[in-house]
């Protein structure tokens, strides 16, 4: 009862007080997130002569831009791309092209604007490719390298450019070989290539550099735990970091570790036997000797000759692995393919035909429009 007659005071008090400062006022509709009067003013498109002439000059907003181009599916850009890139070709080919990777963790992003800094103290113009892991269930990703390069990212003698893996490593590394050709032409001399170091994309990438640099921390696993990994195989060094402070003995530990293991693999093409360096991105020491140690790598592949040898081999594996992505493209955005995909996807489901014959139905019919294509 008690509290029935407060409810009906409280009523009583508000029809007397209308006009009292508690009455609360209607609100406002929401309001838009976007401000309505605002008006996006489009970009004028360059061509591809102001493209080529931007990035021969050193442009890297232009180069930049280049980039974006290369990395978009659109297929008009593609084509714009594709030109760009063969009329920079000539330029390109006079840089050192080095594989950077190694376990979450290892500093790798660090190490890079350590030995960065000094690299581009010694004269030389730096471009980092950083290839960032898109996420599996959004397709988005961090991009967050050029942020975490804090130091090194205002150099105008370095160029950073982090670009999403968006879950298909073969249209990366395709990106990723173009990017460095547009970099080249830029008047880049040392190039680095950033991989995300938890599966396949150092095979990718070992087929696009010179040298491949794999970093390691101290307290990883004994020699033989590093042998049970492949990648240990590509690596032409191997650099110990973060040793400093109380960490130094067990990175020195981890040296002589990792060189044993190394030692039991047999001596690659190149003839060089993979040495193991210990340093500090934080301290700044040790870097030198392993700058030393990647001039002492090149020195000895032009001397024997597997630098050219190399380059040669990765221009022809290129040449298939573009056929391959242009067959495979060109199969998927057929529209008889399109058109009769998810059916045979669907029996293939629900157990009604075998794989390989679907499989085999589906080049038909692709195969088949071709010959009558070309019959015509």
């Amino acid at each position: 009862m008690a509290f029935t007659k407060i409810e009906h005071y409280e009523k009583e008090y508000i029809d007397a007080h209308h006009d009292s400062a508690l009455n609360v006022t209607q609100g406002v509709e929401d309001q838009p997130i976007v401000n309505p009067y605002f008006k996006r003013k489009r970009r004028r498109a360059l061509s591809t002569d102001e493209y080529v002439e931007g990035i021969l000059n050193g442009n890297i907003t232009i180069l930049s831009q280049a980039i974006t181009l290369i990395e978009s599916n659109n297929h008009e850009h593609y084509a714009q791309a594709q030109e760009i890139i063969e009329r920079c070709l000539p330029y390109a080919g006079k840089s050192v092209r080095i594989g950077i990777t190694g376990v979450p963790g290892a500093g790798k992003s660090t190490f890079i604007e350590a030995i960065g800094g000094m690299v581009a103290s010694l004269k030389h113009r730096l471009a980092v490719l950083a290839i960032d892991p898109s996420s599996e269930r959004s397709g988005g990703s961090i991009l967050g390298d050029k942020t975490r390069m804090e130091s090194i990212s205002s150099n105008p003698n370095i160029f950073i450019r982090p670009s999403p893996s968006a879950g298909s490593l073969g249209g990366v590394a395709r990106k990723t070989r173009e990017t460095i050709v547009l970099c080249e032409a830029a008047g880049y001399d040392v190039i680095f290539i950033e991989t995300v170091g938890v599966g396949q994309s150092e095979t990718a990438v070992h087929s696009m550099v010179d040298m491949f640099m794999m970093l390691q921390i101290s307290g990883a696993g004994d020699e033989l735990q590093g042998i049970k990994r492949g990648i240990m195989e590509m690596a032409d060094m191997m650099v110990i970091t973060k040793a400093d402070g109380e960490n130094v003995h067990k990175a020195e530990l981890a040296k002589v570790q990792y060189q044993g293991a190394l030692h039991l693999f047999p001596l690659p093409e190149s003839g060089w036997r993979a040495k193991v360096y210990t340093c500090s991105s934080v301290a700044k020491s040790g870097l030198e000797e392993v700058w030393k140690g990647v001039e002492e790598y090149l020195d000895h592949i032009e001397a024997n000759g597997y630098y050219t040898a190399n380059r040669n081999r990765q221009n022809k594996y290129w040449m298939y692995e573009s056929i391959n992505e242009v067959l495979k493209s060109s199969f998927y955005q057929n529209p008889l393919i399109a058109e009769r995909i998810e059916e045979v996807e669907q029996r293939v489901l629900s157990a009604k035909q075998s794989s390989f014959i679907a499989a085999k139905e589906l080049l038909d019919l692709y195969f088949g429009q071709k010959n009558s294509d070309y019959n015509m």
